[in-house]
């Protein structure tokens, strides 16, 4: 089969066949195509005339020196080049339409230009062109976003500071947020649950040391200082809230932290890509303490409803972007062998390794493109920066079915899923995630040259999300 008859083959059967919009006259019932009634706002937010598609349009975002290219998710095809200097990030917002460009001045609110409009027993999709929005979540140092049951939660690694908001308001100006702020400030990070309860860390510039639990009215429920540089964080099923130590996690469900330690005096646990598919976090295993750059060769599967913390050895080394979770809940690990190592999390067992670019070396620094690997909608979409390329795999066969090269040189990658958010569902593991979140573990966030060179062991923070996103 050619490249683009796999193309055309994964389009129809997996995102939906475009049909003209005549096709779509019987659901109108009378009433216009475009009605888009309370969310008139939405529409009208992008600068150009809205198209509407006959199915969800999903898109990529990836980070360059320079910009930001949105691609369709589909066809890997360039839909709009924005420039922005400087070193950006990318974060799900949550809501399937935007995205959280990490920038100077905080989080700026990125229109990847494609949503849904929920109709009766039925949506409308639109797609229109990208746009960086004026939008922007202030913040002296922007650190890691965390979306998780409908609420996005942005973390100020300058101030301590915290924004929550519904993630299906975040380009809406009338929005209601809750705030926070940490007693000192510190590259952190906050979670809120469906309860209200809010976790989040604990430390200062010079050390994080734990977390402190919140309940809705922001009164301390829980605390444990039992976490040596906390970084990262991730949702498994059942609201179970996991969080990286350098000596293991700390688990926060139904009211009660549990410290489960690593089998090493020094193991460090700094990314995490969760799901709400498994009680079972993936994470990264650093154990050199003193190593200027380890490249680990295992990965921690750590179970939030039994303790158990599960180490897995890989036939190859890989980085903070590395990590992700399939829709099913799988492990995907993106070695530096160019195969992405499949894990099933309930046996803890190596299942197999897709094949998907050429071996390559993990950089020194930890801010210089590496390929990463973002999961959406049963595809993980890989970057091959050496190059200048993005691969599409379908996880379930693990067939490559898309390819295309690039005029840049990728950095980071996220994406949305283009499908309708309401405030009680908004949810994007993208990634959250999103996101295997680069150093922001899950997630989808990540962020702070501090944090990223925060000991000389992990110069890394998905969004990320998977994420991500978790």
């Amino acid at each position: 089969m050619t490249p683009s008859a796999r193309t055309r083959t994964r389009s129809l059967t997996a995102l939906g066949l475009v049909l003209p919009l005549t096709f779509l006259a019987a659901c109108s019932s009378g009433e216009t195509d475009a009605e888009p009634g309370a969310d008139q706002t939405a529409t009208e937010e992008a600068t150009s005339v809205p198209s509407e598609a006959a199915t969800v349009t999903p898109r990529l975002a990836v980070t360059y020196d320079g910009g930001i290219q949105v691609f369709d998710a589909t066809t890997l095809e360039v839909v709009d080049d924005i420039e922005l200097d400087g070193f950006n990030r990318l974060n799900g917002a949550g809501d399937g339409r935007h995205l959280l460009v990490s920038t100077s001045g905080g989080f700026q609110v990125l229109d990847a230009g494609t949503w849904a409009e929920p109709h009766g027993d039925h949506s409308h999709y639109y797609t229109a062109d990208p746009e960086l929005t004026d939008t922007v979540f202030e913040a002296e140092k922007p650190g890691h976003v965390v979306v998780h049951d409908g609420r996005t939660a942005l973390f100020d690694d300058g101030t301590g500071h915290v924004t929550v908001l519904d993630s299906a308001a975040v380009a809406d100006d009338a929005r209601e947020t809750r705030e926070h702020t940490t007693p000192e400030a510190h590259h952190g990070v906050a979670i809120e649950l469906h309860d209200g309860t809010l976790v989040v860390s604990e430390g200062t510039e010079e050390a994080r040391t734990g977390i402190r639990v919140l309940d809705a009215d922001d009164q301390e429920i829980a605390a444990s200082d039992e976490c040596p540089g906390v970084h990262g964080e991730a949702v498994a099923a059942d609201d179970a809230v996991l969080i990286g130590c350098e000596d293991g996690v700390l688990v926060y469900k139904d009211g009660q932290i549990t410290k489960v330690a690593s089998p090493d005096a020094y193991g460090r646990i700094g990314n995490q890509a969760g799901t709400e598919a498994s009680t079972v976090v993936l994470g990264d295993y650093k154990s050199d303490p003193d190593a200027e750059l380890e490249r680990p060769t295992r990965v921690s599967l750590t179970d939030t409803a039994t303790g158990e913390l599960t180490l897995v050895d890989l036939p190859s080394s890989y980085t903070f972007r590395s990590l992700a979770r399939g829709d099913d809940g799988e492990a995907l690990v993106l070695g530096t062998d160019g195969q992405i190592h499949v894990i099933d999390p309930e046996t803890k067992v190596l299942v197999r390794s897709i094949p998907v670019i050429e071996a390559w070396e993990e950089p020194d620094e930890w801010q210089s493109p590496r390929p990463a690997i973002f999961v959406l909608d049963g595809s993980a979409y890989v970057t091959d920066p050496a190059n200048k390329a993005i691969h599409a795999v379908d996880i379930e066969t693990g067939e490559v079915w898309n390819s295309v090269d690039l005029d840049v040189e990728p950095n980071e990658i996220n994406g949305v899923s283009g499908a309708a958010a309401t405030s009680d569902t908004a949810h994007e593991h993208g990634d959250e995630g999103e996101h295997a979140e680069e150093g922001r573990e899950h997630s989808e966030g990540e962020h702070a040259e501090d944090e990223h060179s925060e000991d000389g062991h992990d110069h890394e923070h998905a969004d990320e999300e998977t994420a991500s996103q978790g």
